[in-house]
């Protein structure tokens, strides 16, 4: 059983994460996990049991059994996902970019160790060939053990497991290999921002994508109240020469309940993100069990529907 700790009355934001162990957010709630997203909020989960605690060269991750969420999974502190809402985020970060072009045939997946968007993208039966880059194996094996239903896209015989930083494997692929790349190996609602913001990354992803590829990614919430997705639009802008877009969705697990997308596209034939030309076949899952909970073609044109506040930062000139 994995040592619990309580969360000292004052300590900063930063300690409480960097513990990146199971916590309390007060002896009132013992027994209860803080996942402590944002400064100044705390979302808390009733934990049954704690089922796994490790720690790789590279990060720590648990999982504990949860009241009413199912399994969870927590890695350096920060929430990953909950079985029951994890399909929102997998099915929107996969299927924006891949039901918005022709026939996708190669694809990489940066990070996404769970499996999730593995078995996502095994739904798309034009795909002949999936890189996937973890950097740690110890995430891999824990959800093959713990969360089978999720890490079963490992079972798609289409799938390529790299154990290396994707970062470093981008820069190795030929110009021009992929139909998309997917990065879903950051943090939303930090460093995802400060990668965005690599155009020294994204000039590398850009090359590493075919004319009119497509790049889909995690982005900030259009909650946060450091809600900084004009800057990340305007500097994806400067690669990405075909389209950029910012999407959203509902995941109750990720503080604010929203979770936002970036998605681009490369100079070459035209990708119109807002309007799925790609649809899924109901028939064909690959090796998901069964059709898309969440993902459909109108809740995929309603993703590019945003608040006035929202469209007021991105586009100053409509007001």
């Amino acid at each position: 059983m994995a040592k619990e700790t309580s969360v000292v009355s004052g300590e900063s934001f930063d300690n409480v994460k960097k513990k990146g162990v199971a916590t309390h957010i007060s002896p009132e709630f013992p027994g209860w996990y803080a996942d402590v997203s944002w400064p100044g909020e705390a979302h808390i989960y009733k934990m049954e049991k704690i089922i796994f605690q490790g720690k790789s060269e590279f990060q720590e991750l648990l999982v504990f059994e949860s009241s009413r969420h199912g399994k969870v999974a927590i890695l350096d502190g920060y929430i990953q996902l909950t079985e029951n809402d994890e399909f929102a985020y997998q099915e929107m970060l996969t299927h924006l970019a891949l039901c918005s072009i022709p026939n996708p045939n190669k694809v990489l997946l940066v990070g996404g160790g769970d499996g999730g968007i593995l078995r996502e993208i095994s739904r798309h039966s034009s795909v002949e060939h999936i890189d996937i880059c973890e950097i740690d194996k110890m995430v891999i094996d824990v959800y093959k053990k713990f969360f089978p239903d999720i890490a079963v896209g490992y079972e798609d015989p289409r799938v390529h497991v790299h154990i290396t930083d994707g970062i470093t494997f981008i820069d190795s692929v030929p110009e021009g290999t992929y139909d998309a790349i997917i990065l879903d190996a950051f943090q939303p609602m930090g460093p995802i921002a400060e990668v965005l913001a690599d155009n020294s990354f994204l000039e590398s992803v850009a090359k590493a994508l075919r004319p009119g590829g497509v790049l889909s990614a995690p982005a900030d919430s259009l909650w946060h109240k450091n809600f900084v997705i004009a800057d990340t639009i305007q500097n994806c802008k400067k690669i990405f020469k075909g389209s950029v877009n910012y999407a959203w969705t509902s995941v109750p697990t990720y503080a604010s309940g929203v979770i936002g997308f970036m998605l681009c596209s490369t100079e070459g034939p035209p990708v119109n993100f807002k309007h799925p030309i790609n649809l899924l076949n109901p028939e064909q899952n690959g090796v998901a069990k069964g059709p898309p909970k969440f993902y459909n073609s109108e809740i995929h044109a309603a993703a590019f529907c945003l608040p006035s506040f929202v469209v007021k930062v991105i586009d100053p000139k409509r007001y």
